[in-house]
């Protein structure tokens, strides 16, 4: 399998969203001198055209072919238009997106993608292939729905799980490279009273203070270019990072959490984040891997 260490692997498909994706890989791709990879999937399209087990005509081959190549073609001019420079591959294949872009993502650098699609990615909503591959990739996964704030925060989500760290990491390498300011976060749910007394509601809050010290050990000293504000609150993870992707240029999570990130699935806090950010969300599953 081909190494893509240093290769940020984008869906393009034509839509709107996965345009988008590719001007945000541009400029990631511009900023860490890093390569791009512009893949097109025409398997959609053929199942679109026949049924399971019916013959597929070659001139429809070439018809879908010719329209991946023009798709492709206009990722092309996106990236120009950000950093001319910057090193392109692009190919179309006729394997099912979901599958290519796993496989992928065993050494790809990142994997980004618009939020929903059309064509090479048909019906790219979530619970379609962003989900999946978001799910399920090795690498980090970025799923752009709108063009970022340039000069908003990175803003992570931390609870002190694994993926959590990872997602940490992830955000500081994010930050160092945007020379942004990064938001920390934890949210617990708000405690009852009634349920356990005044003392104990006032040691829960004190726990995401904790969680944010203990996570970031270490990490604010090894980078120190890094401004790191810390937020503890209580409510809901889902509300309190989607408010904050209202000014964030990045909103990255772990896929799955524990404490005041419990449960964090793609299905929860992280599904929610993929539908309704207005940012765009790097999902992390695995440890970050740096350029």
């Amino acid at each position: 399998m081909t190494d893509l260490g240093n290769t940020i692997v984008v869906g393009v498909d034509g839509s709107e969203q996965a345009l988008h994706a590719v001007v945000w890989s541009a400029q990631e791709a511009s900023s860490r001198n890093l390569a791009l990879r512009l893949v097109s999937s025409t398997a959609p399209y053929i199942q679109g055209f026949y049924g399971p087990g019916l013959p597929y005509l070659p001139e429809v081959f070439e018809e879908i072919d010719q329209l991946a190549q023009a798709q492709l073609r206009d990722g092309l001019h996106r990236v120009g238009t950000i950093d001319p420079q910057v090193s392109v591959h692009t190919e179309f294949v006729r394997e099912p997106p979901i599958s290519y872009m796993l496989e992928m993502s065993k050494t790809a650098r990142m994997i980004a993608l618009g939020a929903s699609g059309r064509g090479g990615f048909s019906g790219m909503l979530l619970g379609s292939t962003a989900h999946s591959v978001a799910a399920h990739a090795s690498s980090p996964v970025a799923v752009v729905r709108t063009p970022n704030i340039a000069d908003g925060p990175v803003v992570v989500g931390v609870d002190g799980s694994e993926t959590s760290t990872a997602a940490l990491d992830a955000a500081f390498d994010e930050a160092s490279w945007r020379k942004a300011r990064l938001v920390t976060v934890h949210v617990s749910e708000a405690p009852s009273i009634r349920e356990v007394g005044i003392g104990k509601a006032h040691e829960q809050r004190g726990d995401g203070e904790r969680v944010l010290a203990e996570s970031l050990a270490g990490r604010a000293e090894n980078h120190p270019d890094v401004d790191v504000e810390r937020v503890a609150v209580e409510g809901r993870p889902p509300s309190v990072l989607l408010d904050w992707s209202d000014r964030a240029q990045l909103v990255v999570v772990g896929t799955r959490g524990r404490g005041g990130f419990r449960g964090m699935l793609l299905g929860s806090t992280s599904q929610a984040l993929l539908h309704h950010a207005r940012s765009p969300v790097l999902v992390v599953r695995t440890r970050h891997r740096t350029a």
